[in-house]
């Protein structure tokens, strides 16, 4: 009994004292809050009435909150008024505007698509459009996000979008009203192979009503009686909500099963996220694609799946982004979105492989086998923390040719489609060779030239000659080489041929079939999409990748 009787009186006593500590703790820190903070207020009110030259207080104020945060992580920032209609896409899933993506194409803003069902649609813009104004204001010089926030605004208002279009003379004129846009977070949910037995669904973001989208894609397949498999594709898709990568791990493991935890310096930030429903797609092969672009939501949806052994993984490494962001409102309708946790997935990894923060000593780097540290997956499998989600199998894009770079950079693709478009009013199957041939008078009758490393060694070796007084001399030696280099152009036009004449037909299949067209054509000839069909076809592959080995 005084057994008993101490032992009390030692754990009351210990948690007073932590109780005290922690007080003292957080004393201290409101302290030092209150002590900066009136030193930071002197300061800026000092420089702002007494600096020799005249200073704007409100950006003074503006750097010095951005180099505070700067300190941090690069996902830690101030969002101003104007920036906030991006967290609205992401929370609400919608946002005031006309239904144009804008772009910039060979220093022009262009509309890349209008959304259908929307005003922009409904009137007539057309993608290709070369946007001139917006409500009498030029756009010259201006960046496609500025031209966006001009555009978008409250919805029930209008705005005056002036664009020129290929083959009509005058600018033409169009008075758009603002609705709610309802963001398309899966983009794309078709059938595709040889046979069209496999669902594909392409997910560019995480915002809200994701999990629903993924249902509906998902219950389209399964009314097809031959459904082979899913591939799932997050390539380059940034991420976003958390309960939304969850809802769509949902569609394809049991209910119950953890997903990801949330670990962070505040106890309120800690969670566990499972999934509550049945699976609608348990048992179909699912392939999952990522590439370097595949980030947060994104990798928490593929390390996951990876860890219940339920997908494989194909493409790159991921981006390795673990770090969980929240959005605190303040004044002024402004917003502090500030990391509050880390991700940890099913296997207990982390999927965050850069430090994040800015500092010198802690920039981005490849971490050594010796410090990875191993996980198993729900089979057994092992993985690894700290360089993102590997790959169960590894497929990379392929490299563009300097004339493939050049095409692509000064957007001879798409002027070129919208010319063809004002011409024609069909689209073959495919890009024929008269097409093809069309295309290089095309460039021909642009001056189209690009610099080969041949080229560049040439102009080295020009320099030398006239350096050493020799350019006489050489004039036949360098005309020669020249007469090859051309001739190496002509080759590479040839050799190049089936690539150019994809792209060309995945830009032209946008303007005839919009962007689920566009998105269409590109599957067929999409290296990763055809790694991950060669998988589902091969269900003995498909499952010892998924084995232990």
């Amino acid at each position: 009994m005084k057994h008993t009787f101490k032992w009390k009186t030692w754990a009351f006593a210990s948690l007073v004292a932590l109780t005290a500590i922690g007080a003292t703790r957080y004393s201290d820190i409101y302290f030092l809050i209150k002590k900066n903070f009136t030193i930071f207020s002197e300061v800026y009110r000092e420089v702002s009435l007494r600096y020799v030259d005249e200073v704007d207080p409100e950006k003074l104020m503006r750097k010095g909150i951005d180099a505070m945060l700067e300190s941090l992580d690069p996902y830690t920032v101030l969002i101003d008024e104007a920036d906030t209609q991006e967290i609205d896409i992401i929370t609400t899933g919608k946002y005031g505007g006309v239904g144009i993506e804008a772009g910039s194409r060979g220093g022009k803003i262009v509309v890349i698509a209008p959304i259908e069902g929307y005003s922009a649609f409904k009137k007539g813009v057309k993608a290709g459009d070369v946007i001139l104004k917006v409500n009498d204001i030029s756009v010259e010089g201006l960046t496609p996000e500025d031209v966006q926030n001009l555009i978008h605004g409250e919805p029930g208002t209008t705005v005056s979008v002036t664009i020129q279009r290929y083959g009509v003379d005058q600018p033409l004129n169009f008075e758009l009203e603002r609705q709610y846009i309802e963001v398309k977070n899966v983009e794309y949910a078709g059938f595709i192979g040889p046979r069209k037995e496999v669902g594909y669904i392409l997910l560019s973001r995480f915002s809200q009503n994701t999990g629903e989208e993924v249902r509906n894609a998902v219950l389209k397949f399964k009314k097809k009686d031959d459904l082979k498999g899913i591939i799932l594709d997050l390539r380059n898709n940034p991420g976003g909500l958390l309960d939304e990568a969850v809802k769509t791990v949902d569609k394809f493991v049991g209910p119950g099963i953890k997903v990801v935890e949330t670990r962070g310096r505040i106890k309120e930030n800690n969670s566990v996220f499972r999934t509550e429903e049945p699976a609608l797609a348990g048992k179909i092969p699912l392939v999952v694609l990522q590439n370097s672009g595949s980030a947060s939501a994104s990798e928490v949806v593929a390390g996951s799946l990876q860890d219940l052994d339920r997908a494989v993984i194909v493409g790159e490494q991921s981006f390795g982004k673990g770090l969980v962001q929240i959005i605190r409102p303040l004044s002024y309708n402004t917003a502090l979105k500030i990391t509050t946790s880390k991700y940890y997935i099913p296997s207990g990894r982390s999927i965050q492989s850069v430090t994040y923060t800015h500092d010198e000593n802690n920039s981005h780097f490849d971490k050594p086998d010796s410090l990875k540290k191993a996980f198993k997956t729900r089979a057994g499998r092992t993985v690894y923390d700290g360089q993102g989600i590997q790959p169960d199998v590894k497929v990379s894009q392929n490299d563009q040719s300097l004339l493939q770079i050049a095409l692509l950079q000064n957007s001879y693709y798409f002027f070129f489609a919208n010319q063809y478009t004002a011409e024609h009013k069909q689209l073959p199957g495919h890009v024929t060779d008269g097409m093809y041939e069309t295309f290089r008078t095309y460039l021909k009758n642009k001056d189209f030239d690009y610099e080969t490393r041949t080229e560049k060694d040439l102009q080295a070796l020009k320099k030398r000659f006239a350096s050493n007084g020799q350019l006489e001399e050489g004039a036949d030696y360098i005309s020669g080489l020249q007469h090859i280099i051309e001739q190496e152009k002509e080759q590479e036009f040839a050799d190049e041929a089936p690539e150019i004449k994809r792209e060309l037909y995945r830009e032209l299949s946008s303007r005839y079939y919009g962007r689920a067209g566009q998105i269409e054509a590109a599957t067929r000839f999409d290296p990763y999409i055809k790694r991950g069909l060669g998988l589902i076809a091969n269900s003995t592959q498909y499952h010892d990748i998924l084995s232990v080995r």
